[in-house]
């Protein structure tokens, strides 16, 4: 028995497209332990977005989940809406990208905390206020019995993100995703709030999913990394191992990608060649072949599997980086 908090195993998520079947996510599978910050990291596209929302139910009515996700022994894939309800908030929550859309506009922001804590409790409206009050306290809002009765576009964009927050806590959930948190917002104001996430997750004992294409965030906050490419896992490894060895071609290009102080001034960016492929038109071999400099003739003929080639440090590539060659993976 696994003593893992969330266990996802051999996750697809599929779209129609074009009378072909998009492939957004395709048999990922990790676990998450309690009080553990895992990030999941890859470009725009690469599924780690659709993947945790297929976590939450969360995802149109077009696409196709199949696979498992055990949240402490519970089965969250193929939920229905009411059995999905009572795991949200109180099981597992979500933090998403931008406030200012995922805000009402038209409502207070002490409202829409409220609303969040009456959803899963059985609280009058004096005692959801002062929930409210003390969530907004909690995530260091300023001057929070005023913040309650103001709008969104009153605030700045960290305390925005503050407000997603305390909804987002509003219920204590056991497992918080925060899916792109920090992305809109300053590089000040970015390290608040991933001091506030990791301070609330200690106070808490929650465990955290960061997902982003930063991998400096990765580097500096998370315990464990997952890089995902066509939505597949390609590298997962515990972020010391990981940002120490790079085995994956995919992952040191994102780190070659990083922009850095000693690049001479005016020098162009360093990108990763070629384009994401087609998730309904994936290539037979690796996905990531016809961008990689140092692809061969097996790595466009077969799909390197992804498997544990060093203790804790798991790779899908039969020509792994950082000197040396996989026989056994053959």
């Amino acid at each position: 028995m696994s003593d893992a908090l969330l266990e996802v195993s051999d996750l697809r998520v599929t779209f129609p497209a074009r009378g072909r079947e998009l492939r957004a996510v395709d048999g990922v599978s990790y676990s998450v332990y309690a009080g553990q910050t895992l990030a999941i990291v890859g470009e725009s596209g690469s599924g780690k977005t659709v993947s945790c929302r297929a976590l939450m139910g969360l995802l149109p009515p077009t696409a196709a989940v199949a696979g498992s996700a055990l949240l402490r022994g519970s089965e969250l894939i193929g939920l229905s809406d009411d059995e999905m309800r009572r795991h949200r908030g109180t099981d597992i929550a979500m933090v998403f990208q931008d406030p200012a859309r995922s805000l009402n506009p038209t409502m207070r922001v002490g409202a829409q905390i409220t609303e969040a804590i009456r959803a899963h409790h059985n609280a009058g409206r004096a005692e959801a206020r002062e929930q409210a009050v003390e969530l907004l306290r909690l995530v260091h809002m300023p001057v929070p019995r005023r913040r309650f009765t103001e709008y969104p576009h009153q605030l700045s964009g960290g305390m925005r993100q503050r407000v997603m927050i305390a909804i987002a806590l509003a219920c204590r959930p056991r497992l918080l995703i925060a899916d792109e948190a920090t992305t809109a917002l300053d590089v000040t104001t970015q390290a608040q709030i991933m001091e506030l996430l990791l301070e609330l997750q200690d106070e808490l004992g929650m465990a955290l999913m960061l997902i982003s294409h930063d991998l400096g965030l990765a580097a500096s906050y998370a315990d464990e990394v997952i890089v995902m490419y066509a939505g597949r896992i390609v590298e997962q490894a515990p972020a010391p191992r990981l940002f120490a060895r790079v085995r994956m071609p995919y992952t040191e290009a994102l780190f070659e990608a990083i922009p850095r102080l000693e690049r001479p001034a005016h020098s162009p960016l360093p990108v990763i060649g070629g384009r994401p492929p087609d998730m309904a038109d994936l290539p037979a071999g690796c996905s990531f072949a016809p961008r990689c400099r140092g692809a061969m003739d097996d790595c466009r003929a077969t799909a390197p599997p992804l498997a544990e080639h060093e203790p804790g440090h798991r790779w899908a590539c039969w020509h792994p980086v950082n000197g040396g060659t996989d026989a056994a993976a053959r």
